[in-house]
Formats: C-alpha cells, sequence, structure tokens
C-alpha cells in the first residue's frame, strides 16, 4: 500500500511541479519528462520530431491514455485493502477441544482424567488463539498484497495506453 501511495502522490507532484524549461544543452526538458521518469518510459523522437512537437504529443498522448484506461495518474484513487473479518472463534474452541481430549488421554493413563482435560484446554486455547492471530495477519498480508497488485495494474494499463499512443505518433517508446 506504501508503494501505491508513494507512486499516486509522485504523479501528482509531477503534474504540479513539472514546468517546461531547457537543459544544460539548451534542450527543451518536456512537461511530462517527471510523468516519464515515474513510468520509466524512455521516448525518441524517430522521425525528427523537434522538441516542442514532443511535448505537444507527450501532453496529447496523456490525456488519450487517461481517457482509454480510464486511469488519471493525477486523481487516481487508490485501491484500498478489503477489511479482514476478525470475528472467528472456531481456532480457540476447536483448540481447546484438541487440548482437552489430549489431556485426557494421557492422564486417563495415569489415572486423573478430570485434571489432564483441564490443563489440555487451557494450552489448546492458548494455541487456538495464536492460530487465529496468526491467520488474520495473513489475510491482512493477502489484502494489502492484493491491493498493491491492482494499484500497480492501473499504473500498468496507464503506461501501455500511454506508449500506444506514442508510438503511433512515430516516437520509439521503451
Amino acid at each position: 500500500m506504501q508503494k501505491a501511495v508513494i507512486i499516486l502522490l509522485s504523479f501528482v507532484l509531477c503534474m504540479f511541479c513539472s514546468v517546461a524549461g531547457t537543459t544544460a544543452l539548451g534542450q527543451t526538458v518536456s512537461t511530462t519528462a517527471a510523468l516519464n521518469k515515474k513510468l520509466g518510459v524512455y521516448i525518441f523522437p524517430a522521425k525528427n520530431q523537434n522538441a516542442e512537437q514532443q511535448q505537444k504529443d507527450e501532453l496529447y498522448c496523456y490525456e488519450w491514455a487517461k481517457t482509454n484506461s480510464g486511469i488519471d495518474p493525477e486523481n487516481m484513487q487508490a485501491v484500498k485493502p478489503d477489511s479482514v473479518q476478525t470475528g472467528r472463534q472456531g481456532e480457540v474452541v476447536g483448540g481447546a477441544a484438541k487440548g482437552a481430549a489430549a489431556g485426557a488421554a494421557v492422564d486417563a493413563i495415569a489415572g486423573d482424567a478430570g485434571e489432564g482435560a483441564a490443563i489440555g484446554a487451557a494450552a489448546g486455547g492458548l494455541a487456538g488463539r495464536k492460530a487465529k492471530k496468526q491467520n488474520e495477519k495473513a489475510k491482512k498480508q493477502e489484502a494489502q498484497k492484493k491491493a498493491d497488485n491492482a494499484n500497480q495494474a492501473q499504473i500498468d494499463n496507464f503506461t501501455k495506453a500511454y506508449k500506444a499512443c506514442l508510438t503511433g505518433k512515430g516516437y520509439t517508446v521503451q
């Protein structure tokens, strides 16, 4: 989730902070240069387009990609992890029952099944609580992973559309 939030914030910042300027070599820098960097996109003017034309084409393709992918990196709604249901008691009760049975069996041999069952139930209940916490943690991690994957899929979808447009306009895009 943190990765998705960082990417989302980077997109927003790059849209507000990127301004056309010139490099030390006197070349015009695209207003979408920060976006291209964040997306990991390299654009080469294969048909000798000048910097002004490239800037216009990148802005056009940015808008085209937003429309056709349904993703707006400036206002992307990050997918949030699903809420995890934590009201499961089965692990505790089941653990207590198993512990009681095991304790009773061991102590029946020794002659005091009741005491063994009580000790076994307590130990089984603790084991059940531990299993429940581990299960909840695993569910939260799984939900987070799914949310991160969904956020990355949105960004990948936008990037694919952006690259397709630029390629169609005669640029080599990697």
